[in-house]
């Protein structure tokens, strides 16, 4: 999903469009920059478009997040070229295959080996840029898919983003609110419409009594519906009668409970509604319990089922609720 269609670079440069995904900023930004502030690249190739280095990029992190902690972009773009010069090692023989310095400049995140859309996602989560935070998620879902971009992009930015709240305090609650708020919004306009009822095929999601988390099941349920699967959905803190209520009411296939911590973790709940039959005498039926989310770690509840990540909770479904 490019926005840009200038060639790639020669030697591992980076074009302008390439440079703005990785920033999470949109090219006429980069552009912006280059112009009005000085931040194009150091060196210049044949051709009318500009390739950008390691060092480029770098430069533009920097002044990525000096930005996004309130500093005006002209002083910003003053410091990142300081800083920048300041930072680079002896001169000498340039050549395409020098290596990058490694540098978490561009958001203060750790985000390790993590895919490249990582990076800009988390900076357009912490600059609370809507408009890019959103272009970014839709595209990283066109690109991969919902489940390879839940596994290999978002949590991976939402797990960053959390450790960086950890870590400071008070600090960037409100940039995870804004990211898991726009992972929903994306993952709501990435799914396709409802599926109809099938008897005996629809799929239950609820949060556990006193969990508020749903992100996870929100992706679940839109990698079903993509899959034809029916399903009910019914976010966070559900109260027990109700989930009971809700399970009597469908007939589900399949119920799955999560539960983010092991306070709300809830084994004689998980238990009961394992247990619950309906059908008439003789073809009785109950649900297949499935136990999500890191609350249930390290505690099996016998007679329910626990799959492991995204993509084996889709596949257990689907082969339940095709059958």
């Amino acid at each position: 999903m490019s926005e840009s269609t200038e060639p790639a670079g020669p030697g591992g440069r980076l074009t302008t469009g390439e440079v703005a995904r990785r920033l999470g900023v949109a090219p006429t930004t980069v552009r912006t920059w280059d112009h009005r502030y000085g931040l194009g690249p150091d060196r210049h190739t044949g051709g009318r478009h500009r390739r950008w280095t390691p060092a480029d990029v770098a430069r533009l992190e920097r002044m990525c997040a000096l930005t996004a902690t309130g500093i005006p972009p002209a002083e910003a773009a003053r410091l990142a070229r300081d800083e920048t010069r300041a930072a680079e090692p002896p001169a000498g023989p340039a050549t395409p295959d020098t290596p990058a310095r490694s540098s978490r400049a561009g958001s203060g995140l750790r985000l390790g080996d993590a895919r490249q859309e990582c990076k800009g996602i988390a900076r357009a989560a912490l600059r609370l840029d809507a408009a890019a935070l959103d272009r970014l998620l839709i595209d990283a879902i066109r690109e991969h898919g919902l489940v390879a971009a839940w596994t290999e992009v978002f949590v991976p930015t939402l797990q960053a983003v959390g450790r960086k709240w950890e870590s400071s305090g008070e600090r960037y609650v409100e940039v995870e609110h804004f990211l898991s708020w726009h992972v929903s919004g994306a993952l709501r306009r990435a799914a396709p419409d409802t599926v109809p009822d099938r008897p005996g095929a629809t799929v239950v999601l609820a949060c556990v009594p006193g969990d508020h988390h749903t992100l996870a099941l929100e992706v679940l349920s839109a990698a079903l519906t993509e899959r034809g699967i029916p399903v009910r959905m019914f976010g966070g803190a559900l109260p027990v009668e109700s989930l009971l209520a809700a399970v009597r009411r469908t007939g589900p296939a399949a119920v799955a409970l999560w539960a983010q911590s092991r306070t709300t973790a809830s084994r004689p709940l998980a238990q009961h509604v394992a247990s619950m039959e309906w059908g008439v005498r003789g073809a009785r039926r109950s649900p297949l319990v499935l136990t999500l989310g890191p609350g249930w770690s390290g505690r099996p509840v016998p007679g329910t089922a626990r799959p492991h990540g995204l993509a084996d909770t889709v596949h257990a479904l689907e082969g339940l609720a095709t059958r």
